[in-house]
């Protein structure tokens, strides 16, 4: 995912994008063809793209007035995942190469898959419990060099060194609701 479409800006057709992406200005250059998630109402031709009071304001060659703008409202503007360009740092992954990771600790308990990122203000990857562990609620993991610990693509897993009672919230009932139910590009693991 890229961005999601927030509400229409004036009358022509212009929409405020709340971007996940790294890289917006390549993203949304003039000439991008964007997927869409629902399908049906893309895909979508960037026409124009600027900031205005700290939003991506987008203009796309399919939308031309304000009514088509609003049709559009909560939209996910989506990429081929073959499209992006692999990280040159060791340390930085796109969201969909860690969702589907089986998450170990290093002690090698299992503790379940990534099933989401999110980006609230750092990555948190959000885990959903493997069958059998008694967890019931997704654990959110901080992704920090510090908790994740390994990363191996190739294997399919991340190893994490979760501080004394991360993994106990689950057993609490706690899990995400920050009201964002897609995914988002970019995930970097911070120092």
């Amino acid at each position: 995912m890229v961005g999601r479409i927030l509400r229409p800006h004036g009358l022509h057709g212009e929409l405020s994008v709340e971007v996940r992406t790294d890289e917006p200005e390549q993203r949304y250059a003039a000439g991008s063809v964007l997927s869409t998630d629902p399908p049906q109402v893309g895909p979508l031709t960037v026409r124009s793209a600027r900031w205005h009071k700290g939003r991506l304001l987008v203009s796309f060659a399919e939308v031309v007035d304000r009514s088509e703008a609003e049709s559009l409202r909560g939209v996910w503007l989506t990429m081929d995942a073959a499209e992006l360009t692999p990280s040159r740092d060791p340390d930085e992954f796109h969201d969909h190469q860690l969702t589907g990771l089986t998450v170990l600790t290093v002690s090698g308990e299992l503790v379940g898959t990534v099933s989401d990122v999110l980006h609230p203000a750092q990555a948190l990857l959000v885990v959903t419990p493997a069958p059998g562990t008694g967890r019931q609620a997704e654990i959110l993991v901080p992704f920090v060099a510090a908790i994740a610990v390994d990363v191996d693509l190739n294997a399919g897993k991340l190893v994490i060194d979760p501080p004394a009672g991360l993994l106990d919230l689950a057993l609490s009932g706690a899990g995400p609701d920050d009201g964002d139910d897609g995914p988002h590009p970019g995930g970097q693991r911070e120092d």
